[in-house]
């Protein structure tokens, strides 16, 4: 399976970029997408913008991402203390 991550362009200096998605940031290639600019939002995979997408739908994946990492919190949470009653 592939994943890619939408991310926002926050500097660019050639085919090369930069890119931040919910604070992580990663130095991509826009080679496969040269007509991006600082501000778009792109999905991201394997290291290179592979399309520019629709900052409402990233913003619903980002807001997935959270409740992944939320749920993920929890579960974690629930070990421990399960694990102190042993």
């Amino acid at each position: 399976m592939c994943l890619a991550v939408p991310a926002r362009v926050i500097e660019k200096d050639g085919d090369r970029a930069v890119a931040d998605a919910m604070g992580n940031r990663w130095n991509i290639r826009i080679t496969l997408t040269p007509d991006i600019e600082v501000g778009d939002v792109v999905l991201i995979h394997a290291g290179y913008a592979i399309a520019k997408v629709d900052e409402e739908e990233a913003k619903k994946t980002w807001e997935l991402f959270e409740e992944i990492a939320h749920f993920e919190a929890e579960r974690l949470k629930a070990e421990q203390q399960g694990g102190d009653d042993a």
